[in-house]
């Protein structure tokens, strides 16, 4: 007989059974054994029978059996299982036959990898270097306080019209040219060329580099991504690009002189490619290059020291980790990419030389400078000329009753507020129908041209956040979206069908089947781009399906009907279509499309129960979206008010009172949001919840979310991100480096001292399934790295030091070891071999791709 390592017995395996399987291998019984014991303690029962289904007959869902996982990794007696794991082997028995023969995962020390140490900084030159970015931005509020004063007195000088046209065109171009030089000249000046290597945290070098970084994003050249000139702007910062590069992220790259993109290269929207990445206590830089001919999908992120060579293929929803390469020619997907056959490139050429480019380049620049530029500028003088509450406030002789300040911003607040509102919703609902029949669907038409500009137009149009925002997460969002285009079937209204933020390329080809719910992040990708042309064409997600969160849907996704699409998943282009299953992952594998644990709430989503749980959400969220609506046009008339008592001290003070407002309003700005979430909360902590979404403390929830907080990027970078996090209620350590993480439940989330979050990582502290609403902490422990668009879910717990790699997902439960390096997704163990700058003895990062190098000129 096998000596029993464990009390629990294993059912539907007898005595003749377990000697069998000693004598096959005794590793396997025993293992079974080991691992019986774990889940039946894990979930609170006395049995588990070995060919028992973890989701179909024990009723466990993902966070359960994440939690499994954590606990047999704890276990040196066996293997390390991973999620893809557990839906690969869904059973006891399958569970530990999969394993047999597998060692376990070696400890990082055991691979000759000492754990990485995290760099800790000074509470000195942290504060340091908080108070010098403080001075810089002030010092830049200053010189533009007194230039736009100055541009503005020149323009109100002027004796006509025509004369204001003219002037207002002098000084806005004048201005236009100067943020965008600028940036350049600070560049070269403050960094020369950038170079692969490491800086320290909050030091002089850092601080040299957030300079740079603050102007990029801060530059008017953002708004011509997607045009030839960005393209060239790129070049004048130091890129090597070829030609006919064309790019869509609106990612600024950094360091970008150690970037380059050989000729005929695409590269989709939300994409990251920044030549730099935060990492233990350090600024990391490394080169990526990218070779001719080559296409980058949507929602991707090319870590340091990443190469892909002419003709290969990225698709959407993939990564490449640091030191990987893509060879030539080769097509690969996946997070971290791996080899596919699918072909990415699905539209076919058309001509569109370089005398097209460069006429679209400066058509737009034509455009920009004799009309844009001109109303701008000119547009605003006559309103402040025209509008009495101005016009008096102007002349230092007026002396005005502070009442009637008071009754002048009310008044211009509520007309500019609720003309946003009419008119905004107003022109969504005709002009994209109208353009639409410019762009017809399914013809290849050529890039840089008419055609393209108003599909660019319509793309930005129908994207603006307020109204998603404001109509997201409740029944009138369906409303909306047919509004401004999308074929929602017959709807099935859950009060919950579609989240506040959803992005599209055209919002006439989106179609959404019967009873589909879908959470935050969808991205509907429905057209296609080359080096050359572009098509529109419908894109359809199949009926009673469930998106997670950050989803991007291609045309042609291989989807159909009742399936479940988790979060971050990769939608697949290739095999048969799947239905009535769930998909995770990238790239993805089946999983079960819903678990009993998960139907619980099922009495409420039919009948008369969901009447009148509709009806009373519909009231509720009724409730939200007024007063939401209220605490912004009061955020409009605090900025009018403030606006106004400028305008009447400017007669007095002179120029710094308009750079004190540009500081001022930022800072107004996000008390007052900090202020309007902790009321809303009533100065409490959220705790963990597992409810229906019919259930009113999912609805409080809800209007939680409507609280503005994209305003809180202008601190990536910075110790006040740190500060006004700890404001929001994150429980967050000292000197956190945040470069652009997104906490969506603040007081859920526990950041530890010194971690490092990057550009685009995400904590997500719940999860919306189906029906159901689960919320839990996650937790950071000190020294934490996660990578650039990682993605953290609830229930997470990262040990000391742990690093999450690029575009990885950490699904709920998980529990990462101090010091342990995980990445993927879902993310598994993922030791990283240290790389590090030429010259340093260690091995070196890998050197440009010499095809690419050779397409550029």
């Amino acid at each position: 007989m096998v000596e029993q390592s464990s009390d629990v017995h294993i059912e539907g395996m007898d005595d003749e059974t377990l000697v069998a399987r000693q004598v096959g291998g005794p590793a396997v019984s025993e293992t079974q054994l080991r691992l019986a014991d774990v889940l039946a303690d894990v979930m609170g029962v006395e049995n588990v029978p070995a060919d028992a289904h973890f989701f179909e007959s024990l009723g466990a869902n993902s966070l359960v059996m994440a939690q499994f996982c954590a606990r047999v990794r704890k276990r040196e007696d066996l293997p390390s299982p991973s999620m893809k794991d557990i839906y690969r082997y869904p059973t006891i028995r399958a569970l530990a036959e999969g394993f047999t023969g597998t060692p376990s995962a070696p400890a990082p020390t055991a691979l000759g990898m000492p754990p990485e140490p995290v760099r800790r900084a000074s509470g000195l030159s942290h504060t340091l270097c908080g108070t010098a970015q403080l001075l810089i931005f002030l010092g830049y509020s200053l010189v533009a306080g007194f230039a736009t004063a100055g541009g503005y007195e020149w323009v109100a000088t002027s004796t006509g019209v025509w004369d204001v046209y003219l002037r207002s065109l002098v000084f806005g171009g004048v201005g236009f040219v100067a943020l965008c030089a600028f940036p350049v000249v600070a560049k070269w000046v403050l960094v020369g060329r950038w170079k692969a290597g490491e800086f320290p945290l909050w030091g002089l070098a850092y601080l040299r580099f957030w300079v740079v970084k603050a102007l990029l994003h801060a530059n008017p050249m953002i708004l011509f991504i997607g045009n030839p000139l960005y393209v060239f702007y790129l070049r004048a910062l130091g890129a090597r690009i070829g030609k006919g590069v064309t790019i869509l992220s609106h990612s600024v790259p950094v360091c970008t002189d150690l970037l380059t993109i050989g000729s005929g290269t695409v590269i989709r929207k939300d994409s990251f490619f920044l030549g730099y990445r935060a990492h233990a206590g350090y600024i990391q830089t490394g080169r990526i290059s990218i070779g001719r001919d080559v296409y980058i999908g949507e929602k991707t992120v090319l870590d340091i020291d990443t190469s892909m060579g002419d003709g290969a293929q990225l698709g959407h929803s993939s990564s490449l980790h640091r030191g990987q390469s893509v060879p030539a020619g080769e097509h690969q997907h996946g997070s971290p990419a791996q080899t596919t056959d699918v072909d990415y490139l699905r539209v076919a050429p058309a001509r569109c030389g370089t005398g097209r480019r460069v006429w679209f380049g400066l058509a737009s620049l034509l455009q920009l400078f004799l009309l844009y530029i001109p109303l701008g500028v000119g547009g605003l003088y006559i309103l402040f000329d025209a509008v009495p509450a101005v016009r008096r406030r102007l002349d230092p002789r007026t002396a005005l009753p502070p009442g009637e300040l008071v009754t002048d911003a009310v008044v211009l607040s509520l007309v500019l507020f609720v003309g946003f509102v009419v008119l905004g919703l107003g022109l969504l609902c005709t002009l994209p129908r109208l353009l639409h029949l410019v762009v017809p669907p399914d013809r290849v038409f050529p890039l840089y041209g008419f055609r393209y500009a108003v599909h660019r137009a319509t793309a930005r149009m129908t994207n603006i956040k307020f109204f998603a925002w404001l109509f997201g997460d409740s029944s009138y969002v369906v409303h909306y979206l047919r509004g401004i285009g999308y074929d929602l079937s017959h709807v099935e209204q859950t009060g919950s069908n579609f989240g506040t933020e959803m992005q599209h390329e055209t919002p006439l080809l989106v179609t959404v089947g019967s009873g589909t719910m879908v959470a935050d992040g969808l991205s509907v990708v429905n057209a296609d781009y080359s080096a050359t042309s572009f098509r529109v064409s419908r894109a359809t997600i199949g009926a009673r399906n469930f998106l997670g969160n950050n989803i991007a849907y291609p045309i042609g996704g291989r989807t159909g009907e009742n399936c479940l699409l988790a979060t971050k998943v990769m939608v697949p282009l290739d095999g048969e279509v799947r239905e009535g299953v769930g998909l995770l992952g990238s790239p993805c594998f089946e999983i079960p499309r819903s678990v009993e644990r998960d139907s619980r709430f099922d009495k409420f989503r039919s009948g008369d129960a969901l009447r009148r749980s509709l009806a009373a959400k519909n009231r509720y969220n009724l409730r939200s979206m007024a007063f939401m609506l209220f605490v912004r046009w009061l955020h409009v008339l605090g900025l009018t008010l403030l606006g106004l008592a400028t305008v009447e001290l400017y007669g007095v003070l002179g120029h710094v009172v308009i750079a004190t407002y540009m500081a001022l309003t930022l800072i107004v700005t996000t008390l007052y949001y900090v202020l309007l979430e902790r009321c809303l909360t009533r100065f409490r902590r959220l705790r963990p919840m597992l409810c229906s979404i019919y259930d009113p403390a999912f609805w409080a929830q809800e209007r939680l979310w409507k609280v503005p907080d994209r305003h809180l990027n202008i601190y990536n970078g910075t110790p006040f991100k740190a500060l006004v996090w700890r404001l929001t209620g994150v429980r967050v350590g000292r000197r956190v480096f945040d470069d652009g993480c997104y906490m969506t439940d603040r007081t859920l989330a526990v950041i530890g001292d010194d971690c490092t979050l990057n550009a685009g990582s995400k904590v997500q502290c719940h999860s919306q399934e189906d029906g159901t609403f689960k919320s839990d902490i996650s937790t950071l422990g000190a020294g934490c790295t996660l990578g650039v668009g990682a993605h953290v879910h609830y229930g997470v717990t990262m040990g000391d030091g742990a690093r999450l790699a690029p575009d990885s997902f950490l699904m709920k439960g998980e529990e990462v070891p101090a010091h342990a390096r995980w990445g993927g997704n879902p993310a598994v163990e993922m030791p990283e071999a240290a790389v590090l700058p030429a010259g340093s003895g260690q091995r070196t990062p890998p050197s440009v791709d010499s095809a690419a190098a050779a397409s550029v000129k």
